[in-house]
C-alpha cells in the first residue's frame, strides 16, 4: 500500500526545513511509555498550558474510566477525528478543527458503547451527543492514539490541579504534548544501523539486509541491498511499506507483493539497487487498522475513504525515515522506482535528490482492479 496523501490531505511528511524541538533519550522514552500505557488502557496526562488526562476509547476499561472521572476537573469528552465524527453525528465533514469533541455525562458511558463509537466496523449504536469545544491539546491527544496504532478516538478531560499528589494520580505518566507531536520527525533523526548480513534471494543471490532502529525504538526498518548500489551514480531505489497480507500471504487485494518481487528482480538485472522496507503497514495505520479498513472496503468504501472513516488520514507514513536510511547508506542521488509523482516530491522535501522517476506498473489481477483505479484517481498514480 504505497502512496502519499491525496491532494489537500494533511501529511506527517513535514517539510525538512520545519523546526521541531529535539527529543533527548529521556523524553523519547517518556513518549514510548505513554504509547505503551495507551495500548494497555492506562490514562496518560498530556502536559501543557491546559493539561489533559487522556485514554484511548479502544483500550479503556472500567478502571481507566474511573480515573478520568475522578481526576478530571470538569466534564469528560470523547475526541474524534473530524472524518469519524461526521459519521457519528451524521453531519457534513468539518476539517477546520484538529478534532471534534463530544461531551460525556456522568457516570461515564459504558465501555462497549465507547468502542462502538470509535470503531465503524462494529455494530453502530449512536446515542445522542452534544458537541463541545475541543481542548487546546486535542491534536496531541489524537496523536497519542495514532502512535499506539489504535483508533484515534480518545476519552479526555482537563486534569485537576495537583493531580499527581492525589491517591489515584500516583503512577500516572505526564508527557509534554509537544513531544508527542514532535516524535515522528525526531524518530527519523535518531535512526542508525544495527545489523547487516548476506541473505541470498531467488532473484538476487547477492542481496544483503541492513537493519535500522531509532533511539529507544522497538520498530525496525530494513534495507534490501541488491548488488552494489553505491557503485552507481544514481541507483534504483524502491520505497516499500510492509504489507503482511500482500508481501507474505500473496493477497490479491493489492499489488504490494508483485511490486516488491518485481523491484528486486529489476534491480538484480541492473546490477544493483535498494529496497527500503519500511515498518509502516497500511500507509502507516498498522496491520489491525488495515484489516478494519478492508472490512469497510467490503462494505463499499474505497481505500481512501475507508482509512478516513476510521479516523486516520489517507496516508500517515513518515518518509523522513526513508531519507535517513538513504543518508546512512551513502546514497545522495537516486532513481525512484514508483508510479506516484507525489512520492518524488515528498522525498525531495526530505532532502533526497531524485534524478528520475522510473515507472513500476503491475497489471491488475481481477481482484485489485478497483484498488488500482483508486490509486490512479485519488492518489494520482501513473498506471498507464
Amino acid at each position: 500500500m504505497n502512496s502519499l496523501p491525496v491532494q489537500g490531505q494533511k501529511s506527517t511528511n513535514a517539510d525538512a526545513s520545519g523546526t521541531l524541538p529535539p527529543l533527548d533519550p529521556v523524553r523519547t522514552r517518556a513518549v514510548h511509555r505513554a504509547v505503551g500505557d495507551a495500548r494497555r488502557g492506562v490514562p496518560v496526562v498530556l502536559a501543557g498550558q491546559h493539561p489533559l488526562i487522556v485514554v484511548p476509547a479502544e483500550t479503556v476499561g472500567a478502571e481507566g474510566l474511573h480515573l478520568i472521572d475522578r481526576l478530571g476537573s470538569s466534564g469528560a469528552m470523547l475526541l474524534l477525528a473530524p472524518s469519524r465524527a461526521a459519521a457519528v453525528l451524521q453531519e457534513p465533514l468539518d476539517e477546520t478543527l484538529p478534532a471534534i469533541a463530544l461531551g460525556l455525562t456522568r457516570p461515564l458511558i459504558d465501555v462497549a458503547t465507547l468502542r462502538r463509537l470509535a470503531d465503524p466496523t462494529l455494530e453502530q449504536i449512536m446515542p445522542g451527543f452534544r458537541r463541545v469545544a475541543p481542548p487546546p491539546l486535542a491534536e496531541a491527544a489524537l496523536a497519542l492514539g495514532k502512535q499506539a496504532r489504535l483508533l484515534p478516538a480518545m476519552i479526555t478531560a482537563p486534569v485537576r490541579p495537583g493531580w499527581a499528589s492525589l491517591p489515584l494520580g500516583g503512577g500516572l505518566l505526564a508527557v509534554p504534548a509537544a513531544d508527542l507531536l514532535a516524535y515522528n520527525r525526531n524518530v527519523a533523526a535518531t535512526l542508525h544501523r544495527v545489523a547487516e548480513v548476506a541473505v541470498p534471494l531467488d532473484d538476487a543471490p547477492d542481496a544483503r539486509l541492513v537493519a535500522f532502529r531509532a533511539l529507544d525504538q522497538g520498530i525496525e526498518h530494513m534495507a534490501i541491498l541488491v548488488g552494489d548500489p553505491s557503485a552507481q551514480a544514481a541507483p534504483l531505489v524502491r520505497i516499500h511499506s510492509e504489507c503482511f497480507t500482500g508481501d507474505l500471504l500473496g493477497s490479491l487485494r493489492c499489488d504490494c507483493g508483485p511490486q516488491l518481487k518485481g523491484a528486486i528482480r529489476r534491480m538484480a538485472q541492473e546490477g544493483g539497487g535498494v529496497v527500503l522496507y519500511l515498518a509502516q503497514e497500511g500507509r502507516g495505520i498498522g496491520l489491525i487498522n488495515k484489516l478494519r479498513a478492508y472490512t469497510l472496503q467490503d462494505r463499499g468504501l474505497d481505500t481512501v475513504d475507508a482509512n478516513r472513516a476510521l479516523g486516520w488520514g489517507a496516508d500517515e507514513r513518515n518518509f523522513h525515515i526513508a531519507a535517513a536510511m538513504l543518508a546512512a547508506l551513502g546514497l545522495d542521488h537516486i532513481r525512484l522506482l514508483t508510479n506516484n509523482p507525489e512520492k518524488t516530491a515528498g522525498l525531495a522535501a526530505c532532502g533526497v535528490d531524485v534524478v528520475e522517476r522510473v515507472p513500476h506498473v503491475i497489471a491488475p489481477n481481477g481482484v485489485n482492479d478497483l484498488y488500482l483505479a483508486t490509486k490512479a484517481r485519488r492518489f494520482g498514480h501513473l498506471l498507464d
